[in-house]
């Protein structure tokens, strides 16, 4: 989608009276869309969902990036406390039960927004992973909240361009050789494969919840 129509689209929302918001993991392909949303509406608010269990460098970065771009960012967190988010032997579920633990820290802090907001941006691409090749650039979510996906079509080529293009800092990890950056527990360098995997390293997890139970199939 190309920015004239990302615009077009924010402006069919705000006609409509809808209220949107964005979602962002802070990594260094997040960026290009933050900035683009920021030259049409600095006034949509960033959801940053704080897990408790990030790398520090993730939200010193999500600082650095709000402040540059003159966007507000809104911290949100689970509100399970993390003394309850453990199994039977006193252990993390990041351990034991991936999708509890994202469900726990990601998905249901979510749901709030979902139920007060009509628009849930968020700048998932087609070519990270075969589960987004079926999203569509606007789905449905749950609680009649509506995805928009706008940069759906970009490839990681335009995204690293745009990013070079408008001088973008990147996640200070880049350099140290992570590639996507979640949770720390779940998080390790870039070996080889695509680079979903270099998260839930050792098991079939390959999205959050984030992706899949809050879009409507």
């Amino acid at each position: 989608m190309t920015i004239p129509a990302i615009e077009a689209h924010l402006r069919r929302y705000r006609e409509a009276g809808k209220r949107p918001f964005v979602t962002s993991s802070f990594q260094t392909r997040s960026i290009p869309l933050l900035h683009v949303l920021s030259r049409i509406d600095p006034s949509i608010p960033i959801l940053f969902i704080n897990t408790g269990f990030l790398f520090p460098a993730t939200v010193e970065y999500k600082d650095h990036i709000a402040q540059l771009l003159g966007m507000r960012v809104v911290n949100v967190s689970s509100l399970v406390p993390k003394s309850q988010q453990k199994n039977q032997q006193g252990n993390f579920y990041y351990t034991s039960d991936t999708d509890r633990c994202c469900y726990y820290n990601k998905v249901q802090p979510l749901e709030p927004y979902l139920q007060t907001h009509d628009v849930g941006i968020n700048g998932i691409c087609a070519d990270q992973f075969a589960n987004r090749q079926r999203m569509q650039i606007e789905q449905e979510a749950p609680h009649g909240c509506l995805r928009f996906h706008p940069i759906l079509d970009w490839t990681s080529k335009m995204i690293h361009e745009y990013a070079v293009a408008h001088q973008l800092p990147a996640h200070p990890m880049d350099a140290l050789g992570y590639v996507s950056i979640g949770c720390e527990p779940c998080t390790r360098k870039f070996d080889a494969g695509d680079e979903r995997s270099a998260r839930w390293f050792g098991s079939n997890k390959t999205e959050c919840g984030l992706h899949t139970d809050l879009a409507k199939k």
